[in-house]
């Protein structure tokens, strides 16, 4: 029996998830999420051997979350859930040993063949999705410039953000500038948006 947790913040789209893998008499859906926040404890409770998750819950919190249930969990192999406009979160979550992206567009078919492959340990990625993967555009932003904008994300001055960077106000702010040269954000919360959606914040 192949134990699957599924991770979808859609209650529709969980509850259709959920009914149609539990028609498959070798799969055993044992439990049903809207976030990645219960994932860890649930998966200590009930193992699984699969976990299919949104790839839109793997940004901000929710990939430091995604590393620790893969950490504890190393026997559970992950299939992503994603379009092909998350593209960047894809190579993002790739580097963090995902084994399995299948495209929202697929069928239960193929979903349900998926999940069989990486119960076997095989790997399974999207044509689709690893054409849009490869073409996805790389960082211009250089590690520095990352870590000032993840810190920045949390909406606090350039004052606190200096202080927990151990830089001056002025060299954030210097940052900051660069940064919204570089994506061609307006201002630093756009700039947010552009990295998470590009998968380039860690």
């Amino acid at each position: 029996m192949i134990r699957i947790l599924l991770v979808e913040p859609m209650n529709l789209l969980r509850g259709a998830l959920a009914a149609t893998l539990s028609q498959e008499e070798d799969f055993s859906v044992v439990a049903e999420l809207a976030c990645l926040g219960g994932a860890v404890d649930m998966a200590r409770a009930v193992p699984p051997d699969v976990a299919v998750v949104n790839v839109e819950l793997l940004t901000g919190d929710g990939l430091q979350v995604f590393t620790r249930f893969s950490a504890e969990q190393s026997g559970c192999a992950t299939l992503l859930l994603a379009g092909p406009e998350a593209s960047g979160q894809l190579n993002r979550a790739l580097d963090v040993h995902v084994r399995g992206v299948i495209g929202t567009q697929a069928g239960p078919g193929e979903l349900v063949r998926g999940i069989r492959r990486l119960a076997r340990g095989e790997r399974v990625i999207d044509a689709g999705l690893a054409v849009a993967m490869v073409a996805a555009p790389r960082s211009p932003l250089s590690d520095r410039e990352l870590h000032v904008l993840s810190v920045a994300a949390s909406g606090v001055p350039a004052a606190e953000v200096a202080a927990e960077l151990h830089l001056t106000a002025g060299t954030v702010r210097n940052y900051i500038s660069v940064i919204l040269r570089k994506t061609g954000a307006r201002n630093r919360l756009e700039a947010v948006r552009v990295a998470e959606h590009a998968g380039w914040l860690h």
